[in-house]
């Protein structure tokens, strides 16, 4: 599980933020992970006025991910990060820091770049609580702890640009392989971007998978890589049970799911792509209706079902930009009971979002709720609203009537009236 994550000097974010997981109390919705003796959230929301910076912090934890995953096969001369564009941050390093628990061992991973080069990176495991260095780099300087396995083979692998999480997944000790494995495998999904129907399609027209006239949804290949597949192994009938009860919070008239094989009009043999198809109730009789002919909220939702699936059953990490978007604030809510029941989410599976609708925000716990701001110079300030007086915080229960009313911040600066608005005086021939 995620414990925290701190970052600076990424897009709006110049000094150092941290995002903290760890719960105030313990409850239902939070678990307490072996390995670690602190209760943690699974559902955390970060909330603010538009360009804020809240979609920032996703994006850093986004970054940490990919450049765990990719930079070994990626990046050759340059690192493709994105620093604060003001006050010197083009020349200063971005830095980040994980704190996890990952197979009952809490570990602590710190990386800084800059444009060319890894400046430094080291991790570090608490097992029984004691702190123990695995590896620590500086610019080329590389140590291992004593006898680590597999070390001489990562250090193989490295280039000035090159993660040493990154190598440790090709080669190298299973404790490090294990600590990458979860930071790769978090799941972005960024607002305009949702395209597992998308994804899905692409991949079965590329030729990955057998052709058939008739599929069902969890026989398409898997369009995440670097995640198993969505559902549990051995009980493909109540996985597509479960898949076709999500997609009916949205519409409760599909029936099905599939994929229908389109052939080209002037020859019927030839084999097609694929269009995603839905059945439903209504016209039990009638041809299924394509995935853009369905509405938008369905199609987002659908868009959400796959990572949510694979992210609840492997117990990862899920970022999600704009959990509001075109999303009824129902669904929004019933997609955080998942990740917080034990039944829907025994692994410990984490979902962190941002958001604007006040409803979803009216189901979090005030440890739950993050907040950005904007300061004059351009950068985002990340606060907690645990960090405000928590008589304060219950005065003013609901949380989503405190956070309307200003008394957080974070809300857009609005004037008391608008300025009128003129029509377009016709130009003079």
């Amino acid at each position: 599980m995620l414990i925290h994550f701190a970052l600076s000097n990424h897009r709006s974010i110049r000094d150092r933020a941290e995002l903290s997981m760890i719960a105030i109390d313990d409850r239902a919705a939070v678990r307490r992970p072996e390995g670690f003796n602190q209760p943690v959230l699974t559902t955390a929301g970060i909330y603010g006025a538009n360009a804020s910076g809240k979609s920032n912090v996703l994006s850093a934890l986004g970054w940490v991910s990919k450049a765990v995953r990719t930079s070994l096969r990626s990046w050759d001369e340059h690192i493709p990060r994105d620093p604060h564009r003001f006050g010197g941050g083009r020349g200063s390093p971005s830095s980040f820091e994980l704190g996890l628990v990952v197979e009952k061992v809490r570990y602590l991973y710190k990386v800084s770049v800059d444009d060319t080069h890894v400046i430094s990176e080291e991790l570090r495991s608490y097992p029984k609580g004691r702190p123990r260095l695995l590896f620590s780099r500086v610019g080329e300087t590389v140590d291992f702890r004593r006898g680590l396995a597999g070390a001489r083979a990562v250090r193989e692998l490295l280039g000035p640009t090159t993660l040493l999480l990154s190598a440790a997944q090709r080669v190298g000790n299973p404790e490090l392989r294990s600590v990458a494995r979860f930071i790769s495998s978090m799941t972005h999904v960024e607002q305009g971007h949702r395209l597992f129907a998308d994804e899905l399609l692409r991949a079965w027209n590329d030729g990955r998978g057998e052709r058939t006239s008739t599929l069902d949804l969890i026989d398409t290949p898997d369009p995440f890589p670097n995640q198993e597949s969505l559902f549990a192994d051995g009980d493909d009938e109540s996985s597509n049970d479960l898949v076709l009860a999500l997609l009916r919070f949205a519409d409760p008239t599909i029936r099905s799911v599939g994929l229908q094989d389109v052939a080209p009009a002037d020859n019927p043999w030839i084999p097609g792509d694929m269009r995603l198809t839905f059945s439903h109730n209504a016209n039990p009789d009638q041809p299924s209706i394509g995935f853009d002919e369905e509405s938008a909220g369905t199609r987002t939702w659908f868009a959400l079902i796959g990572p949510a699936l694979g992210t609840l059953r492997l117990g990862g990490v899920l970022l999600l930009d704009e959990i509001d978007a075109s999303l009824h604030p129902l669904l929004a809510t019933r997609l955080l009971e998942l990740f917080r029941e034990p039944e829907t989410n025994p692994r410990g599976a984490q979902l962190i979002f941002t958001g604007h609708d006040v409803l979803v925000l009216s189901q979090l716990n005030r440890d739950e709720l993050w907040l950005t701001d904007k300061d004059t110079d351009g950068s985002t300030r990340l606060t907690p609203v645990s960090d405000f007086k928590s008589d304060m915080v219950r005065r003013f229960r609901p949380l989503h009537r405190a956070y309307l009313a200003g008394r957080f911040g974070a809300i857009p600066d609005l004037p008391l009236r608008s300025p009128p608005i003129h029509p377009v005086a016709e130009a003079q021939g």
